[in-house]
């Protein structure tokens, strides 16, 4: 197919990245396959970053690991967002088949006469253009989906947490090498808020700290972290480790902003010849790094049905009636993922039931996978996670009620009778 891409934004590889915006993404199976269809695996993975589970700093100054799968093939990849859209740009030119439209912005849309009006930021003018197919993957803000709601019910929905976030960074330390364990996703729970960094490949992490937006009797909030007095105090109370390493604090409050966090969800996303993907029909909240998977695997479900032999019209009508179910299946498990994030990872009871997860997943491994590595390490429909989600907790509270709860690990009757 030849295509026209047409990108609000400058060109990332002349210009940089834009201040605010997360610099790393959790890559997982889900988009590692789509990576590999594209022919561009390989060259991503030269600046990914395995993470092999979680490291947890408690604020008592202990330590804890919590691996991510059932051994150690089972990992996450931390990428660089900006690199990653570099690779892919350059992949798409390299096809001669894309031509991409840098600083364009989608004004408007006559999906009668399927013609699409953008404006040229370089030129400060309107153009337009025909098409065939017109598919948004225009994320969170999608102009294209602004435009459907105009015209037709997508049944939108926009639900907004009360929690934000605020990117920081730890550079790397004096002789060049990071400053904390790379191969690990780092978490300081907190309750109701938390700290999470993720390392990059020039040895720094990208550090965001996630909490409400007004503070509340029970949790703190960023409206009182106005002044430098108030985060160093708040840090020195809550991340006391983490000062010496964040060295530049002070001015990564100045220069970066607090940011909001919302599940996005469409119960229809297309009309006629037009089609939303990714974040602009589902976008989610972080919390379970399946956000940019999710989307990547939107591509590679479309292109399953393009080897089956289907046209765009039969594609576009069958993806809109069946994804849904699973983009919304995924946003309750991210927010879900939230509340484990933050309140539940220090608790006994859930460490307990963890262990058990990977000890049940390795002696029955036909029977049984964790929800996580379920939506992490395999391609099973993300309604199909939830569904499991339901019949795990029922399956844990059977077992985390006996006496001894490793000891009915070997008992199949009472497991699965």
């Amino acid at each position: 197919f030849k295509i026209d891409l047409f990108e609000r934004n400058p060109d990332g590889r002349k210009t940089g990245m834009p201040i605010g915006r997360s610099i790393n993404l959790a890559l997982t199976e889900r988009g590692r396959y789509p990576l590999q269809l594209a022919g561009i695996l390989n060259s991503v993975d030269e600046f990914t970053i395995p993470m092999s589970g979680r490291q947890m700093h408690y604020l008592d100054g202990s330590k804890a690991f919590q691996a991510y799968g059932k051994d150690p093939s089972e990992v996450n990849y931390s990428v660089h967002r900006a690199l990653l859209n570099h690779c892919m740009l350059d992949a798409a030119e390299a096809t001669g088949l894309v031509n991409i439209y840098f600083n364009h912005t989608l004004e408007a849309i006559d999906f009668e006469t399927k013609q699409a009006t953008f404006n040229t930021a370089e030129q400060g003018v309107n153009s337009s253009h025909d098409y065939q197919i017109i598919i948004g993957a225009d994320g969170a803000f999608s102009a294209l989906r602004t435009s459907l709601k105009t015209i037709t019910g997508i049944g939108e929905t926009i639900d907004s947490l009360e929690h934000g976030y605020r990117e920081l960074a730890i550079p790397p330390g004096a002789d060049g090498n990071f400053q904390l364990d790379p191969g690990a996703l780092h978490i300081w729970p907190r309750g109701g808020f938390m700290l999470i960094a993720l390392p990059n490949a020039d040895h720094s992490f990208t550090v965001t700290l996630f909490m409400a937006h007004k503070s509340s009797p029970d949790n703190p909030g960023f409206d009182q972290l106005a002044n430098w007095q108030q985060q160093h105090d708040f840090f020195t109370q809550q991340f006391p480790d983490t000062l010496p390493l964040l060295s530049n604090l002070q001015q990564d409050f100045i220069d970066n902003p607090e940011s909001h966090l919302a599940t996005i969800r469409c119960q229809r996303w297309q009309y006629g010849d037009a089609l939303l993907i990714g974040d602009a029909a589902h976008g989610i909240v972080p919390f379970h790094g399946q956000g940019m998977n999710a989307g990547f695997e939107d591509c590679s479900l479309l292109w399953e049905m393009l080897q089956q032999g289907k046209d765009w019209k039969e594609i576009i009508a069958a993806f809109s009636d069946t994804r849904p179910d699973d983009a919304d299946a995924i946003a309750d498990l991210a927010l879900r993922n939230f509340i484990e994030m933050r309140d539940l990872v220090a608790d006994p009871r859930f460490l307990l039931r963890k262990k058990l997860e990977k000890e049940l997943h390795k002696k029955y491994p036909g029977r049984f996978m964790p929800v996580y590595s379920m939506v992490s390490f395999s391609h099973e429909p993300y309604s199909k996670a939830l569904q499991e989600q339901a019949l795990q907790d029922a399956l844990f509270e059977r077992i985390l009620a006996q006496p001894d709860p490793e000891a009915v690990l070997d008992d199949e009757a009472f497991l699965w009778g």
